[in-house]
């Protein structure tokens, strides 16, 4: 599970070619999903512990690592999962973060975010109403807001948690909308698995999923996940920026 909206999936093929330069096989179709989809069930993650570590490009310190751990419990009979995430700046600065999702459906409940600077946000999603609060740092009092979204999105910082819980197999595609939480709408998102490929983790080699994400409007890239079966599941993204590309590495902390 990752912390930051990195998104969007599946490169398209130019409408004007010729059919005999396409080749013969066709490209799969994507699975369309929305949040509630019988096809996404998330209660394939056990509880977990992971450590991430964001690089900047052609880095070999990291200036952001924190912890991800999952939970499981209950809320009115839903079954849910709750992620506390810790995390230290190479400044010093600290910050925290705590989730909560449907476990199943993967739908978004609450969220929690603060910092040593003195930043705080909070919401909670019911449907597709979403209630909560910023207070910044010299702020005496929060700013409370409610959105009503026009449609309920994965959320964008948690939307790799999406393909494990389909099951991933090399050209399998998914469609699906991500949001984030300083948005007011979600934004329809492609994920393409390809095969897998051996890549180096903190300097250990790990068999992983590459998974693109790109914007399905216009095809931008915006990370490649590479996913595991086991804890801690992303051992790897891959973030394409103007300066290069960062790397976000993780590793299971309680094999």
């Amino acid at each position: 599970m990752k912390t930051n909206p990195l998104l969007a999936a599946l490169l398209c093929v130019a409408a004007a070619a010729p059919a005999a330069a396409q080749g013969s096989a066709a490209a799969p179709a994507p699975l369309r999903l929305e949040v509630g989809a019988p096809e996404v069930d998330g209660r394939m993650y056990p509880p977990h512990r992971a450590r991430n570590r964001v690089y900047p490009p052609n880095a070999t310190t990291p200036v952001n690592t924190w912890t991800n751990e999952l939970t499981l419990g209950d809320s009115a009979g839903v079954p849910v999962m709750r992620w506390v995430t810790l995390g230290t700046q190479a400044n010093g600065n600290t910050w925290e973060l705590y989730q909560t999702y449907n476990a199943r459906t993967l739908a978004p409940m609450t969220y929690s975010y603060r910092n040593s600077a003195g930043f705080e946000k909070f919401f909670g999603v019911h449907g597709t109403q979403v209630r909560g609060h910023t207070r910044m740092p010299n702020d005496s009092v929060a700013q409370p807001f409610d959105w009503t979204l026009p449609r309920l999105g994965f959320m964008a910082n948690a939307s790799d948690l999406v393909p494990p819980a389909v099951g991933m197999r090399a050209g399998a595609v998914m469609s699906l909308p991500v949001w984030s939480a300083d948005s007011t709408a979600p934004v329809q998102h492609y994920f393409r698995v390809l095969d897998q490929r051996t890549v180096s983790v903190e300097g250990e080699d790990v068999l992983a999923w590459p998974i693109e994400e790109r914007v399905e409007e216009t095809d931008e890239l915006k990370a490649t996940w590479y996913m595991v079966d086991r804890s801690p599941y992303m051992v790897l993204a891959e973030i394409p920026t103007p300066n290069g590309l960062v790397r976000i590495t993780g590793v299971a902390l309680d094999e």
